[in-house]
């Protein structure tokens, strides 16, 4: 189950960084956005940054409550002999612990209990192999998103 929170968290993440960077590229409303490639540059440059602060959350504290969610859903599930309940309950502890930053964490909870559910939807075991190599999905896309920065600080600036 671990493995498999840790894939979890890598792909969600990283999807929840680009998201972010493309719906608020500037955070702090200084940069005027009115060109593409403003805009673009501006989306390239936050990816990174917002994947320095979110991922490590998401690794850490997404991989404990989402077992926490997971492991009182079964429970919930088995006591009363209904299946269903456990995604529900699963689901609703996973909004909960997603509020802690409102809507910000709140969407990287939803992603991360979607991406979660797709990969045990596989009927697959995942090994800590697979879990290590996901790690490598985050540090890419970082190096791909800083390459991006770095080469436009040196051929357009």
């Amino acid at each position: 189950m671990l493995p498999r929170k840790i894939i979890s968290a890598s792909v969600s993440g990283t999807i929840f960084a680009i998201i972010l960077g493309l719906t608020l590229p500037d955070p702090f409303g200084n940069i005027n956005l009115s060109s593409i490639q403003s805009y673009l540059l501006s989306t390239s440059t936050i990816i990174p940054i917002y994947m320095m602060y979110s991922f490590p959350v998401i690794l850490i504290y997404g991989v404990f409550t989402s077992i926490i969610s997971d492991k009182v859903g079964d429970f919930i599930a088995i006591k009363v002999n209904e299946k269903k309940v456990e995604l529900i309950v699963s689901g609703a502890l996973h909004i909960i612990f997603g509020l802690i930053l409102f809507w910000v964490s709140l969407g990287a909870s939803i992603l991360f209990f979607i991406t979660d559910r797709i990969l045990g939807s596989r009927y697959k075991k995942y090994k800590w192999l697979e879990a290590i190599k996901s790690l490598a999905i985050p540090v890419l896309t970082w190096l791909i998103f800083m390459g991006i920065v770095w080469g436009n600080d040196m051929f357009f600036n």
